[in-house]
């Protein structure tokens, strides 16, 4: 009995401490599961760190704050502005992946303020505190930097040195560039030329720049430059001249047209020593030289000097001095030298003074003074110039010459020869004989010659002349001797000529003389108030009177000339004449020809044209005018805008400028008298030519690869231009992705790298030579698409939770969001666009090849497709790794422990108090002989044994060959494929990525 107490007391203990031993197990595993999460402390406050240089920041510059946790990378980011939240959407807010790095670019002052962060943990979901805040500063306007010289004078001399100094205000960090004439020359704060010449002058700007991306602050205000060389004096004489008599007076000024300059003066390139006759301002402009000597004599300059930056000049012009010391007399000539002259023949007196210069003259006729003042006096003689001349030299209000000798001049008026008809007729027939008389009365040694209308007449057989050629003779008249005739008259050795005679036309007949009607003015129609005359004329002047007609009927008057004034209605008609001649037997004339005479009530109105017919033209256009009276002529055009007479002429031209523009009229005057209507008014608009004005059509000049790209260029909504588009200022000419509209549209179907650049456009007015300057360039640029990529999510530790994987597609270098498209085997798959795909065993039997692409609503609305992830037996891989690795660890810690707590708590026993095992096992003689129960059965069988078990499957299972593995995250997938890949490649590692 006291043997089966103990035993059972000793069984029951051993099957107490298996089943302790089990409940320390499942503690120890459930608290290193547990401990695997981060205890629930005071959270950590993130650190906030400025990544870039400046707080304070002008537009579009960027700022980039880090957000980290001490020790941790397992945690996203969120960040605050003035405690508001900063989205991610905003175009000038960046994060990185996790929200670590925000990136702001500055584009306005809103962007100011005090920004924080936040953090959450990824896998516990827990947060830290706010950070410390940093204030950031956007300045609403680029800074222009000062700029400033020293010395600040408008002109600098070559040699002298110059410094310019370049500051912004109010911020640090800067750089700084200079430009001289828009060409960057230097980078430093300041600029220092140490020695100014020509080639420095011009335009000097400086720019400030800061940061590793260069922000780039305004230019400066342009400060110019002059470089001029020192002036060069102008030596001038105030006096009136260089060579003087002593005890003259002779002053020279020396001028440079600026203040400041002092100037020294030189002879003979010496400079002047003190003289009591030379005295010098206190600037020395003025040298005044009071009594002149021989002394004095020579070659003066002079020299400027600027003390305030020690400039010299060099050396002014020169003047030369002469000095005389005898006074001169003056001689008198004459050319020619005949005592008696003729009228209209010229005298040339000469008053000659053989030294010294800057003499004035005066001239003497019988004693009195002559008005002229030069050194020769030439006369054109008339009666009145006859007399007794002298002359006389002054210069100055002291100095003149003794008078010359007088010279004896006569004058004569030169006759004028009489021509005399001496036959009774002038109009001849052929054979009559003609004689003509020239002669010069009361004066001899005269002889004469003839001429017939202009012509010289020279003896023959029909034409001779007396010894003098006074007398002219023509025995047989004819055709060739009829014209006018005159006689001059020539005084031997002498170019003395007398003016043409009077003269007589000699007309012989061979038929019946003509009639010629002439109307006077001549127009074809006339209007009333005007006057016109009738003449008639015969071709034989002599004799003839003359009879008028109109209408066929004769009219009252007999003169050569029938005139009509004013001019009436009533005077319309037929006009025209006859001669006659004689006496007793009367001689008439054929009728002349008849001149229509037409008289209108109604004055004109003229019609004004204008080349181009537009009703406004641009500047530097041709535009013509024309007035123009369609009935009559003898018009005179008067031309007026906005009123004003502006020219006269029928037709006139200008090249358009603004001042032209205006109301335009005329009307036409004859005669000063008859004044038309005026046309209608014509509006001259006058516009500078239109810039064309490119735009862009569609949404962004920054594209991407098979992007469409419009622009339009157009002239103010006009029509009526052709246009031209440039590339890079090459023409663009139509290709098969570009095309040219009539509407000045640029197409661009499908775009590519080669289409990047600048373009402009011009435009040409149609059928009119007007072409506009180029527009403003639009650049395009055309960049590369993003690339996507295919990452697993599904990692080790979620193997046991689930049985697909889950495959993320990123686009690269990307901060944008993105939708994505997801392709198997290159063809899309049926589902709402997602950044996640989930593959499992139901949906990809094949183990497919899958590739994504990133859509959006922004730009680029797509990216680059990802390269192709094949995806493999992962999950099951991991599993089995996972599940091994777990059971193993566990079984080696639970033996580990039940060793050590069974080596601490159970004492050995005394081997008297002892009790005796039970043998659990019998030996095989006692199982033949006897049904004896097993130990070991029973032990198996135990009801307390049997509880336990109960209780441990009631607080959780251990392990089973039938439990199901939780499968857990994508990367146990990635397991299966490393597993089965290892045992494929006998224990070599694979990329989970085939």
């Amino acid at each position: 009995m006291y043997m089966s107490q103990s035993s059972n007391t000793a069984f029951t203990c051993t099957a107490q401490w298996k089943m302790w031993l089990t409940q320390v197990f499942c503690v120890i595993y459930f608290t290193a599961v547990c401990a695997a999460e981060d205890p629930q402390d005071e959270p950590p406050v993130p650190s906030l760190q400025l990544q870039s240089t400046w707080l304070d920041v002008f537009p579009s510059e960027k700022v980039e704050f880090r957000c980290d946790v001490a020790g941790s990378s397992d945690w996203s980011f969120t960040w605050k502005q003035n405690q508001g939240q900063v989205e991610a959407s905003d175009p000038n807010v960046s994060l990185f992946k996790d929200g670590s790095i925000l990136t702001v670019t500055a584009a306005d002052p809103n962007y100011s303020g005090s920004y924080s962060c936040k953090g959450q943990h990824k896998t516990q979901g827990n947060y830290t505190a706010d950070s410390e805040p940093l204030q950031l500063t956007v300045h609403p306007n680029k800074p222009r930097p000062t700029m400033s010289q020293k010395p600040n004078f408008n002109k600098m001399f070559p040699g002298e040195s110059v410094t310019f100094t370049c500051k912004v205000d109010g911020s640090y960090g800067w750089e700084y560039l200079w430009f001289h004439d828009g060409k960057e020359i230097y980078a430093s704060s300041s600029y220092t030329i140490n020695s100014v010449g020509h080639p420095n002058k011009g335009q000097y700007r400086c720019q400030a720049k800061r940061g590793k991306i260069p922000f780039y602050s305004e230019k400066s205000t342009p400060t110019v430059l002059q470089v001029s060389d020192p002036p060069t004096p102008s030596l001038k004489l105030q006096t009136s001249w260089l060579d003087v008599f002593e005890e003259e007076n002779v002053a020279f000024s020396c001028e440079v047209g600026i203040s400041d300059w002092t100037f020294t003066w030189y002879r003979n390139e010496e400079k002047l020593q003190d003289d009591s006759a030379l005295t010098i301002d206190d600037e020395g402009t003025l040298l005044n030289i009071t009594l002149v000597n021989k002394a004095h004599e020579g070659v003066y300059a002079c020299k400027a000097y600027l003390e305030a930056r020690n400039v010299n000049s060099g050396f002014s012009n020169t003047a030369a001095v002469t000095v005389y010391d005898n006074t001169p007399k003056p001689t008198l000539h004459k050319v020619p030298v005949f005592n008696r002259m003729y009228v209209g023949e010229t005298v040339n007196f000469t008053c000659i003074v053989d030294v010294s210069s800057g003499w004035e003259y005066q001239w003497y006729k019988d004693g009195g003074d002559l008005p002229a003042t030069s050194k020769s006096n030439a006369i054109r003689l008339d009666r009145s110039n006859a007399g007794k001349y002298s002359c006389m030299a002054t210069r100055g209000k002291s100095m003149s010459t003794d008078v010359s000798e007088e010279m004896q001049l006569d004058v004569l008026e030169i006759p004028v020869p009489s021509l005399k008809q001496m036959t009774p007729w002038l109009d001849v027939f052929p054979e009559e004989s003609v004689q003509l008389k020239c002669e010069m009365d009361q004066h001899t040694g005269w002889t004469y010659t003839w001429s017939r209308d202009e012509r010289e007449v020279k003896a023959d057989s029909v034409v001779s002349f007396d010894l003098s050629g006074s007398l002219l003779s023509i025995k047989s008249a004819s055709a060739a001797h009829k014209g006018q005739y005159k006689c001059k008259g020539h005084l031997k050795e002498r170019s003395v000529s007398s003016n043409s005679s009077s003269g007589l036309t000699l007309k012989v007949y061979d038929e019946k003389p003509s009639v010629t009607l002439m109307q006077d003015p001549d127009y074809k129609v006339m209007f009333p108030g005007e006057s016109v005359s009738f003449s008639c004329h015969t071709n034989v002047a002599s004799g003839w009177e003359l009879m008028w007609y109109k209408d066929e009927k004769e009219l009252s008057g007999s003169k050569t000339r029938y005139q009509i004034i004013p001019v009436s209605t009533e005077n319309a008609g037929s006009y025209k004449c006859r001669a006659k001649r004689g006496t007793a037997e009367v001689f008439h004339s054929d009728y002349s020809q008849t001149i229509q005479l037409q008289v209108k009530e109604n004055k004109p109105k003229p019609l004004m044209t204008q080349q181009p017919i537009v009703d406004k033209v641009y500047v530097g256009e041709s535009v013509s005018f024309e007035c123009k009276v369609e009935l009559s002529s003898g018009w005179e055009y008067v031309w007026y805008k906005n009123e004003e007479e502006l020219i006269r002429s029928s037709r006139f031209t200008i090249n358009a400028t603004l001042s032209d523009k205006g109301v335009y009229k005329c009307n036409a005057v004859r005669n000063k008298k008859l004044n038309t209507e005026f046309s209608d008014n014509r509006t001259l608009l006058i516009s500078e030519i239109p810039v064309p004005l490119a735009q862009l059509k569609t949404s962004w000049l920054d594209v991407f690869p098979t992007e469409s790209v419009k622009l339009s260029c157009g002239m103010n909504g006009s029509s009526d231009w052709m246009y031209t588009w440039y590339k890079d200022k090459q023409k663009v000419q139509p290709a098969k992705t570009t095309h040219l509209d009539s509407d000045g549209t640029l197409s661009i179907v499908s775009t590519s790298v080669s289409h990047r650049g600048r373009y402009s456009c011009s435009a040409k007015l149609k059928n009119r030579s007007v072409d506009s300057s180029r527009s403003s360039e639009l650049t395009l640029n055309v960049y590369e698409r993003p690339q996507a990529n295919i990452i697993l999510l599904t990692g080790w530790s979620e193997v046991f939770s689930t049985d697909s994987l889950v495959l993320k597609c990123g686009v690269q270098d990307s901060l944008d969001t993105w939708n994505y498209t997801w392709f198997k085997e290159d063809k899309p798959i049926n589902h709402p666009p997602s950044e996640k795909h989930i593959v499992t065993p139901q949906d990809n039997p094949e183990q497919s090849q899958y590739t994504c692409q990133g859509i959006r609503d922004g730009r680029p609305s797509y990216s680059k497709t990802s390269q192709h992830f094949m995806t493999k037996n992962l999950l099951l891989k991991r599993r089995v790794l996972l599940s091994i690795s777990g059971c193993i660890f566990f079984g080696i810690i639970a033996v580990f422990l039940g060793c050590i707590i069974l080596r601490v708590f159970r004492k050995p026993a005394d081997d008297d108090d002892r009790p005796e095992e039970a043998d659990l096992f019998f030996s095989m003689p006692q199982l033949k002989g006897a049904d004896v129960p097993n130990t070991l059965v029973d032990y198996i069988t135990d009801a307390t044994l049997n509880a336990s078990s109960k209780e441990v499957e009631e607080n959780g299972t251990l392990c089973s060959e039938t439990t199901p593995l939780p499968i857990s995250s994508q990367e146990d997938q990635d397991v299966k494929t490393e597993s089965h890949d290892t045992a494929k490649n006998n224990g070599g590692l694979v990329s989970f990525m085939q």
